[in-house]
């Protein structure tokens, strides 16, 4: 097959919705990362092409238009930004190039948490200058991931959040809450040569949501949603609690 017909492969796959792992990421959290890790790290995305490969509803999509010259952005559905349909599973330098895409010099994401690895295997196969993956702390813990990730191919960079950065399924609540705690994994491609296992601890202080939130971001917002979520399960768990108990004979 040839590399433009495995690309429309790749791009006619069909993911039902209700199959998909969608939380998007609040548009502060991207925004602390860059300014609070990239730039006093000395890395500048001024003049540097970014793809999300995940974009769900355009929350990170928005800030990194704040800090690059180019973005591109797809994902496996649509959740109302008309993204390009592309499964970035199987998405290849020559995928992008045969289909009239520029290679990024960046990969920023918020990666399905249970195909995380799979991500990582192609953003690192494609972005050029380095890749930024928003994960679940406890993502640096595992037998299986040491293995694969952390011991071969560490981050040079794990920035966790002091604050919890909270996510919901479908939507971003920016008044929601979380016991989940986060941190953005960073992978420079231009830093060959570095001791396995090792990876830099940058701390996220506390501050970034009301530092880095814009009044612009409330049209990506649901406010109050995690609050209507809980009041609708106690509901139907005092209605079930309701329902007469089933005597047999």
């Amino acid at each position: 097959m040839s590399v433009s017909g495995a690309a429309n492969v790749m791009a006619s796959r069909n993911h039902p919705k209700d199959a998909l792992d969608f939380f998007p990421t609040p548009p502060w959290a991207t925004r602390a990362v860059i300014d609070e890790v990239l730039r006093p790290y000395g890395i500048e995305t001024a003049g540097k092409r970014v793809r999300d490969p995940a974009a769900g509803g355009g929350h990170m999509v928005a800030p990194l238009l704040e800090s690059f010259a180019a973005v591109d952005f797809s994902d496996v559905a649509d959740w109302g930004i008309n993204p390009e349909i592309r499964d970035f599973t199987f998405e290849t330098r020559d995928s992008l190039v045969a289909d009239g895409h520029a290679v990024p010099d960046w990969i920023f994401c918020n990666p399905p948490f249970n195909i995380a690895e799979r991500f990582l295997d192609r953003a690192l196969a494609i972005a050029t200058e380095g890749v930024a993956f928003l994960c679940r702390l406890s993502w640096i813990c595992g037998q299986d991931r040491f293995r694969t990730i952390h011991g071969p191919r560490p981050a040079q960079l794990i920035c966790p959040f002091s604050e919890r950065v909270a996510m919901i399924e479908g939507v971003w609540d920016p008044e929601a809450s979380s016991a989940t705690d986060y941190a953005w994994f960073i992978w420079l491609q231009q830093q060959p040569g570095r001791n396995a296992y090792r990876s830099e601890i940058w701390h996220l202080p506390p501050g970034m949501q009301s530092r880095y939130t814009r009044n612009s971001d409330m049209t990506l917002a649901t406010p109050g949603e995690a609050a209507r979520r809980a009041a609708a399960r106690k509901k139907a768990a005092e209605a079930e609690d309701s329902l007469p108990l089933f005597e047999g004979a």
